[in-house]
């Protein structure tokens, strides 16, 4: 057995942290990420920076801020020629420490079959994204079965994406995802320690659980946060003018009339049954390392890409600053600990990067945003006293007590999320918030400005200037392009 730890980084979609138990939700039990807990650390300030699934997950795979990736929405992606920059992703990092890699399940990489330094993958993309020909589409079809099958249940279109799902427990995409890690995990036999990632398409939309899950009541759901109309109003940017009007989705919900209470109770029910399937999933990876006696030597850590309104202040899906979009659950169990902590440090998602590297043995490249978790004595550890957060539409700056949030249409959010956890009292425009405000808009304005003169390094000639260069000044001369980080910074 390899003296460094496997590591496994488990990444349901879309996935809040207060419908787990482990984090006090009185209405599921998920024993099996419980139990993750029960020999770990639970973070309850672990904040998604961007909080969109493209977006999240490059920033994921690279350690650096969204600014630096020039990824802020779901229609951008890392540039292909990332190593040229000096980039690499941590599955790269962490072959060349020796390690085995393997992703399964959802990356939500463009394109989609790339590896990005996985040795291997074994694909099962985006629920929303029926027509990609991966793994999973492949197994379908040798049942019989399709990935599109949900948008011809007329219940899909009647309850806005939520309905039991028409395909049995054993050919749902979940299922696929934890029996296809745990096989995996079974059958290796090399000598070198693994990093596996495991992404679940679920619990996103569409909300379709199997019939075996879909068995919570609506009733038993917690109310959705009430709607500030006036709030919400301020989120929305002002779009540019288009020629016409954008295509509709394939799987675009057909409904004569908008979401009302009782569609949004009904998918809070259909949502919970999701994540009880990937509990079940999670206790299939956690016996498949038992049974072959990796338990005692692998960290797993459990996360999401972001969270999901579910009718939280009248809204569906995500890409805001509201604690639903952004505040997500993040666990890591190390088998060097014997009981449950509760860390209330401020971290982020983008910090399992560094995590990861740290507890392989590998040093955090100086590009990176990310700094490992606190808690395990990891290199690099220190207390961090802000998060930004930054996507297309909106910018945060958030220091555990106030949020500030800047949208893209001008408007601006202030919250207390101590005394106003529910973010009902918007306090940008209150004159006994003026301080407040001005303190983290000047931070915010820090952060954005030493991340966009970060992004565009590959553009760089030179720190000093070439007037004194012999070389620069021969006919012939060429610049550097793309530029590598570490000729600008070092590592």
């Amino acid at each position: 057995m390899s003296d460094r730890p496997n590591i496994i980084f488990i990444l349901p979609d879309q996935l809040r942290y207060d419908f787990l138990s482990c984090y006090d939700a009185p209405y599921i039990t998920t024993p099996n990420i419980d139990a993750l807990a029960e020999q770990g650390v639970v973070f309850g300030n672990a904040y998604s920076p961007h909080p969109v699934c493209v977006p999240a997950r490059v920033s994921l795979i690279t350690g650096m801020n969204a600014i630096k990736t020039g990824v802020l929405d779901n229609g951008q992606f890392l540039r292909p020629d990332y190593q040229q920059c000096g980039i690499h992703t941590w599955p790269e990092l962490l072959n060349e420490a020796g390690y085995y890699t393997i992703a399964t399940g959802k990356m939500h990489f463009y394109p989609w079959e790339k590896r990005l330094g996985f040795r291997r993958k074994i694909i099962a993309e985006d629920k929303l994204w029926g027509y990609i020909q991966d793994d999973y589409y492949h197994y379908l079809a040798a049942a019989g079965y399709t990935k599109t099958a949900f948008v011809d249940v007329p219940s899909y279109h009647k309850n806005d994406m939520a309905l039991i799902s028409p395909l049995p427990w054993e050919y749902t995409v979940d299922h696929y995802v934890g029996e296809q890690s745990a096989q995996w995990i079974e059958q290796y036999e090399g000598d070198q320690p693994f990093a596996m990632m495991v992404g679940f398409p679920g619990p996103h939309s569409p909300y379709d659980p199997a019939p075996e899950y879909a068995t919570f009541d609506p009733n038993d759901m917690p109310e959705p946060v009430p709607a500030v109309a006036e709030d919400v109003a301020l989120m929305r940017p002002k779009q540019r003018p288009r020629s016409e009007s954008p295509q509709k989705s394939w799987y675009a919900p057909r409904r004569s009339a908008p979401p009302t209470r009782d569609t949004y109770m009904l998918q809070r029910a259909y949502y919970a049954g999701l994540v009880k399937q990937i509990d079940h999933e999670v206790g299939r990876i956690l016996q498949a390392l038992e049974k072959t006696g990796r338990l005692d030597n692998t960290v797993i850590l459990f996360s999401t890409d972001h969270g999901d309104y579910l009718g939280d202040h009248g809204l569906g899906g995500k890409a805001s600053y509201y604690d639903a979009a952004c505040h997500i659950p993040l666990i890591v169990r190390h088998p060097g600990l014997n009981s449950s902590m509760v860390s209330q440090e401020l971290v982020t998602l983008n910090d399992v990067t560094a995590t990861i590297l740290a507890l392989a043995g590998c040093s955090v490249p100086s590009y990176m945003d990310s700094i490992p978790l606190p808690g395990f004595g990891l290199a690099g550890e220190r207390k961090q006293e802000r998060i930004l957060g930054c996507l297309r539409n909106g910018w945060m700056l958030f220091d555990g007590q106030w949020k500030l949030v800047k949208y893209a249409g001008g408007g601006s959010h202030l919250f207390n999320v101590q005394d106003d956890p529910t973010e009902q009292h918007n306090l940008a425009q209150d004159p006994g918030a003026a301080a407040v405000y001005q303190r983290l808009d000047a931070e915010l304005t820090v952060e954005i400005m030493r991340s966009m003169d970060e992004a565009f390094t590959e553009r760089r000639l030179y720190t000093f200037s070439y007037s004194s260069s012999p070389d620069f000044g021969r006919v012939g001369w060429e610049r550097t392009y793309p530029m590598p980080w570490q000729e600008i910074y070092g590592d």
